[in-house]
């Protein structure tokens, strides 16, 4: 039988990739945050239907930690807290369009 991609997969690389993106919310932030250039807290959450406070924070955590969104802190009055893709970050958009065109080809 004839391989169609030469290229061996690093099942560890995959691995990782699925456990930073894996979640019901972590896609749907990562693609919300990329839609602007900074947001806040408050409008994320507005936008991310329904996730709750908590779990948001969590999930922008996670994100952060795995270096894709950064926190940025406005010590102003009154003080705020923005929110904005890294390049890593960033470089996910495509992968995320691919998988939404799986998506709805797969519900046709």
């Amino acid at each position: 039988m004839k391989k169609h991609n030469k290229r061996k997969i690093n099942e560890k690389h995959i691995e990782h990739a699925l456990k930073v993106l894996s979640g019901k919310w972590r896609l749907k932030v990562l693609w919300e945050v990329s839609s602007y250039e900074n947001i806040r807290f408050n409008q994320l959450q507005k936008n991310v239907d329904g996730i709750s406070s908590l779990m948001l924070t969590r999930v922008l955590k996670d994100l952060i930690d795995n270096k894709l969104v950064i926190r940025t802190q406005f010590n102003e009055v009154p003080p705020h807290v923005e929110y904005s893709l890294t390049d890593l970050g960033r470089s996910l958009c495509p992968i995320i369009r691919l998988l939404e065109d799986f998506g709805k080809k797969t519900l046709e």
